[in-house]
């Protein structure tokens, strides 16, 4: 390659059990095993070092904690999945995510690719740092062998898009392409090659490695003035905020819309983006943003003390990366995102006003929920008129003990002579100096027997003509 990378390890079979006696000592509780004393011999045993064995140097392999860090709760927290296995299915999946994570070697390694072979899997394993050589584009002037020529970019994002489960003949092309030999596991038992047990082992592949997802939506929340808050008043804000993430969802979860969602904190506000990538999941993210807002500002006309966050809020759909960080000696359960549609609306944010929505100007193809289904695609206001059309499904919920009667959500513009109103579409430059076009959006929920709720900015509140503090905006119709 180009860098000089090298990645052809020879083929080599990885059948040696870490824990030795096929998983578990074979000695009996109350006698030594390598030097320790055996209290228990199911699945998780514990071992106390006797204080002569202290001199010895202790191999990680034999010890407990390093046993629980590779494995911990992840299986239970895919319950679903696998309640219907027989123990040995369970026992076979168990050694294999010990082996997954002996290759992982804390974060050294990445793992692509996988299929069912003979005793066991075989597997695409590349170091972490050579995800970043293979999708670099070589520098122009510089001569490359043939053995040198990398896979283009895309080629690379489609391998970590698509599922990881390939056939033998594409996981040799792809470990051609790539310069690298295949990792054969040798298990307990081969696969049995079922639907349940497939997607358990992607899901472990994925645990391992890096997804690209092309089209995401995701949500951003920002504390206005977070900086100048004393650290008592951040921790109360951020936890206020907190709680209205949970409290929404807990209200879509009551109408039976199905919600996924995850989050990472940005320190003064939290990214918050919906693991299924549908459609249907991307709307469900934008009714929920709008349920954490309207949560938020009940909370702060009822707050006595600055214990309650004043927000701002984002939009967007776009590309990102997935994948799960170190956690002590295991990658975690939950999975982390960055990428283009994280930096557009760090951007955004930059410049949104107190108390303002903004919307990215996006052009996304969106697969709805189904097997069978196909690809809309959409642009900024298809959308919003999408979700605006879908939010009636929300109505009968609950907020501060009042039952919603109505919501309106749509992105603003100036009104026209017929009375109809347009959308203006505002170009905003950021602290670089780059341009993007974003949409102001408003949310009005009105409540039985109680004021509504009035959540964004008006139009007529931005001015066209003067720049807000940072930036110019310039109106465009859409």
């Amino acid at each position: 390659m180009a860098s000089g990378l090298r990645l052809s390890n020879r083929r080599r079979r990885f059948s040696a059990d870490p824990w030795g006696c096929n998983g578990r000592p074979s000695a009996r509780r109350g006698e030594t095993w390598r030097g320790f004393t055996v209290y228990r011999s199911f699945e998780c045993q514990v071992y106390d070092p006797p204080a002569t064995s202290y001199a010895k140097r202790m191999d990680n392999r034999d010890s407990g904690v390093f046993r629980l860090a590779s494995v911990g709760n992840y299986l239970d927290a895919l319950a679903a999945i696998t309640e219907e296995m027989s123990l040995k299915e369970r026992s076979n999946l168990i050694f294999l995510d010990r082996c997954l994570h002996e290759l992982w070697g804390l974060g050294q390694n990445v793992i692509l690719n996988w299929c069912p072979d003979g005793d066991g899997i075989t597997l695409i394993v590349i170091p972490h740092y050579g995800v970043a050589t293979y999708s670099t584009t070589p520098q122009s002037g510089m001569r490359s062998s043939a053995e040198d020529v990398q896979p283009k970019q895309d080629f690379f994002q489609t391998l970590l898009s698509a599922r990881r489960c390939l056939t033998r003949a594409q996981l040799s092309k792809v470990s051609r392409l790539l310069n690298v030999e295949p990792t054969h596991l040798a298990l307990r038992e081969p696969l049995s090659n079922t639907a349940p047990q497939n997607e358990i082992i992607e899901q472990m592949i994925k645990r391992y490695g890096i997804t690209y997802v092309p089209n995401r939506g995701v949500s951003l929340f920002d504390i206005v003035g977070f900086s100048l808050l004393s650290p008592f008043e951040q921790m109360m804000q951020l936890n206020s905020l907190s709680y209205s993430l949970n409290s929404a969802q807990a209200k879509l979860l009551s109408k039976r819309i199905g919600v996924d969602f995850s989050r990472t904190t940005t320190g003064d506000g939290f990214y918050i983006w919906n693991r299924n990538l549908s459609l249907e999941g991307n709307v469900s993210l934008y009714h929920f943003m709008q349920l954490v807002l309207a949560d938020n500002a009940i909370a702060h006309k009822k707050a006595q003390h600055n214990t309650v966050p004043r927000l701002r809020a984002s939009f967007h759909v776009g590309s990102s990366y997935e994948f799960h960080q170190a956690e002590g000696l295991k990658p975690t359960i939950h999975n982390f995102i960055v990428g283009d549609v994280t930096v557009e609306l760090a951007r955004m944010i930059e410049r949104a006003l107190p108390g303002q929505i903004l919307v990215g100007d996006f052009r996304s193809t969106m697969r709805a929920s189904g097997p069978e289904s196909t690809g809309t695609t959409l642009d900024s206001v298809a959308f919003v008129d999408m979700a605006t059309r879908s939010v009636g499904q929300l109505a009968g919920i609950e907020l501060s003990g009042e039952r919603v009667d109505a919501i309106r959500c749509y992105l603003t513009g100036p009104k026209l002579a017929n009375g109809e109103f347009t959308v203006r579409r505002f170009v905003i430059s950021d602290k670089h100096g780059i341009s993007r076009r974003v949409y102001n959006a408003k949310v009005n929920i009105y409540r039985h027997n109680a004021e509504p709720i009035l959540l964004g900015i008006e139009d007529r509140v931005l001015d066209p003509v003067g720049p807000p503090p940072g930036g110019e905006r310039h109106p465009v119709h859409a």
